[in-house]
């Protein structure tokens, strides 16, 4: 009798909030346009905002909680605002698009902003939706999940117009995931404990700008993308590349901040032999590089597979174990207009002291380039036959293979970097 009871209770609860919830549907629906809706002070399952042009905010104590099942907010109507919420425990299906807020494609210069989410799949997906907005959000992931099965804090899918800026997003699987959305900007956000902060996919014409990544695998990756505007970024102690690109062409990455990649892991587990890249870029032509940082790492910028033809000039390379890697089939010249970057190994001279160096940076030898192309060589590291080829190429300077060249190397470390340097 105990037990029926309980269970009678329990369903009565169940009926309760399923009904009160209806109500506040119908009450949602029944807004005229441009009103504005508080929730009340309750748990509620879910909603949908269907009214365009409403403002929908939550009482301090409002908790929206679908249970584990679906999405908990869809917003489908234009100029909608919904801020200020608590909303939780969505659905975990990320083949079904299951998010804590899904803005869909008929919700045209939505804002979301000011809302507090936690959840295991996306925290907000925005599907399509031209000139939304979503600021100064809170988002976590179920930790307790593995990374790969999380969903992206936030993520834009053919988006444009886009303004996603001051969120704080932590354990999710990307912080902030760009695919096919063009004209966007993603500024002033903080990701941390993730596997990519900001994850670029098939994506145009877009700025990025004054985000802070820490403590991901990837701070930055950029794929298969154009015209990036990539600008006064941080990537501090992220594990295998601060930047990473992948075919990324006619892109811009000026005032850059990248410091401290070199732990080389997988899945958090240190890879015997690999490096933290502070920057590593594969198949990517005709970018720019200017006044950007790149300090403390493994490897300060690794360039491969055609890599060639970028304009890198104004940067400061500062205590990386090895500032450059690269093998060109060509030489490639680091400086512009007179002006190169500043390499803290560089031991040339300045004789006529116009703060650049008189002789040019070279970062790698034939040797280095040897190893590269076969590391089973490393063992002869420190041997006669190592030391041996290093005097013929001094000696013989024709044999010389083509690689990076910095004929105007900077004395000093540019001025709007020095701050930077710890």
């Amino acid at each position: 009798m105990y037990s029926l009871l309980r269970y009678g209770v329990a369903l009565s609860v169940a009926l309760l909030s399923l009904t009160a919830n209806a109500g506040l549907q119908a009450q949602l629906d029944a807004l005229e346009p441009g009103a504005t809706f508080e929730l009340p002070p309750e748990q509620i399952s879910s909603l949908a905002i269907r009214v365009p042009g409403v403002t929908v905010s939550c009482h301090p104590d409002t908790v929206i909680d679908p249970g584990g099942q679906g999405n908990a907010v869809d917003i489908v109507a234009e100029e909608v605002t919904f801020s200020g919420c608590a909303v939780r425990n969505w659905g975990s299906n990320l083949n079904e698009l299951d998010a804590g807020i899904f803005v869909a494609r008929e919700a045209r210069g939505a804002v979301v902003a000011d809302n507090r989410l936690q959840g295991p799949a996306f925290g907000v997906w925005l599907d399509a939706t031209p000139d939304v907005t979503v600021r100064n959000n809170t988002i976590r992931g179920d930790a307790s999940m593995r990374p790969n099965d999380r969903g992206n804090g936030i993520h834009l899918y053919n988006t444009t117009g886009a303004l996603i800026e001051g969120n704080d997003i932590r354990q999710t699987r990307d912080g902030i995931y760009i695919e096919t959305a063009n004209h966007n900007v993603i500024r002033g956000n903080v990701m941390a404990d993730l596997r990519y902060g900001i994850h670029y996919m098939y994506s145009m014409d877009n700025l990025l700008e004054n985000n802070v990544t820490r403590n991901t695998r990837t701070g930055y990756a950029l794929m298969q993308s154009k015209r990036l505007r990539v600008i006064n970024n941080r990537s501090v102690n992220d594990e295998n590349y601060g930047i990473l690109m992948n075919f990324i062409t006619q892109s811009e990455l000026r005032g850059n901040v990248v410091t401290g990649v070199s732990q080389g892991r997988t899945g958090g587990v240190v890879i015997d032999g690999a490096e933290g890249k502070a920057v590593f870029i594969y198949n990517s032509l005709y970018n720019v590089f200017e006044g950007n940082l790149f300090a403390d790492s493994n490897i300060g910028i690794h360039l491969t597979a055609g890599s060639e033809d970028n304009e890198v000039f104004g940067n400061a390379f500062v205590n990386n174990q090895r500032q450059v890697k690269y093998v060109a089939t060509r030489t490639q010249e680091w400086s512009e207009d007179g002006r190169g970057n500043y390499w803290s190994d560089y031991l040339g001279w300045d004789r006529n002291q116009d703060g650049v160096g008189d002789v040019p940076y070279e970062p790698n030898d034939n040797v280095d380039r040897l190893l590269w192309k076969y590391p089973e060589a490393k063992i002869l590291m420190f041997s006669p036959a190592v030391d041996t080829l290093r005097w013929v190429q001094d000696a013989f300077p024709v044999v010389k293979d083509a690689g990076v060249a910095d004929s105007y190397p900077l004395m000093r470390i540019p001025a709007d970097l020095k701050p930077e340097i710890r």
